[in-house]
């Protein structure tokens, strides 16, 4: 089993959801983060006074794949998060070594 961790825009997450749920994964979690990459924050203008945004928003979605779906998943992530702008995001992937349902203790590839 493989951990998906997508770091995306806010305003991509609806579209990689119905991505996600067109490959079959039922279920996913999401996190509100902040942080920045190569571009360091960006600046913004609020009644003619710039500022610094030093931590960028950003979505994180964790998912539990099984290994067979993984590259179905990378490319509907990546096909429906990119902009082509700097800042789209990042995909991290780790392999999960089990997985246990705590309500009916399944374990394994069923837990999911």
């Amino acid at each position: 089993m493989k951990k998906i961790e997508a770091i995306i825009r806010p305003f991509k997450l609806d579209d990689v959801k119905e991505a996600l749920l067109e490959e079959g994964i039922k279920g996913l979690t999401i996190s509100e983060v902040r942080g920045y990459g190569r571009q360091k924050g960006h600046k913004e203008t609020y009644r003619g006074s710039e500022y610094r945004i030093e931590f960028v928003p950003k979505i994180k979605i964790e998912i539990v794949i099984p290994d067979n779906k993984l590259e179905k998943v990378i490319e509907a992530i990546i096909r429906t998060a990119k902009t082509g702008q700097v800042g789209d995001g990042k995909i991290f992937i780790s392999d999960i070594s089990d997985v246990i349902r705590i309500r009916t203790e399944e374990s394994g590839e069923e837990a999911l």
